[in-house]
């Protein structure tokens, strides 16, 4: 088990508990690993509703109801794309806090314009508008994706 990653985990749902809060997440280049580092958490179920891995875009449009005219615009890596997926994941959910993470994890797929190590990242809140953040990580695939669970883990700011 990785011991940050737990921490941070174990800290998001220590103040999702307090504030009687639910979390959702949304995730495509992470693959799940935000919420596999949330449920490795005892007594997760009590705040952690359910989690979306959307790595296609035919899965992104099926689960989180985004655009097909968004992803055909923008792209599946952009900030308009991760809005449309925290939103959706609300809107899918019982939650009332959710996260979503699109980007290039490598070693392919990158552009000038995107390359690899970008990622988008969004929280959201019910009744509340999103926050989004783009990073450009450096390093191999596994460190780019560890580096977005952690970045989206702390963005919470619960």
């Amino acid at each position: 088990m990785d011991h940050e990653l737990y921490t941070l985990a174990e800290f998001v749902g220590q103040a999702l508990k307090e504030q009687k809060k639910k979390l959702v997440t949304a995730e495509s280049c992470t693959g799940g690993w935000i919420a596999q580092a949330l449920t490795d958490v005892p007594g997760s179920s009590l705040w952690f509703d359910r989690g979306f891995v959307t790595y296609s875009n035919a899965a992104k449009i099926q689960m989180l109801s985004v655009k097909p005219k968004t992803l055909d615009c923008y792209g599946a890596v952009s900030v308009q794309t991760v809005t449309e997926m925290v939103a959706g994941a609300l809107l899918h959910s019982d939650a009332d806090v959710a996260i979503a993470v699109t980007g290039i994890a490598g070693p392919s797929g990158g552009t000038e314009e995107k390359p690899v190590g970008t990622v988008y990242i969004a929280w959201a809140s019910k009744g509340q508008g999103s926050k989004i953040l783009q990073q450009n990580f450096l390093g191999d695939r596994e460190k780019i994706r560890r580096q977005t669970v952690i970045v989206a883990l702390k963005g919470l700011a619960l």
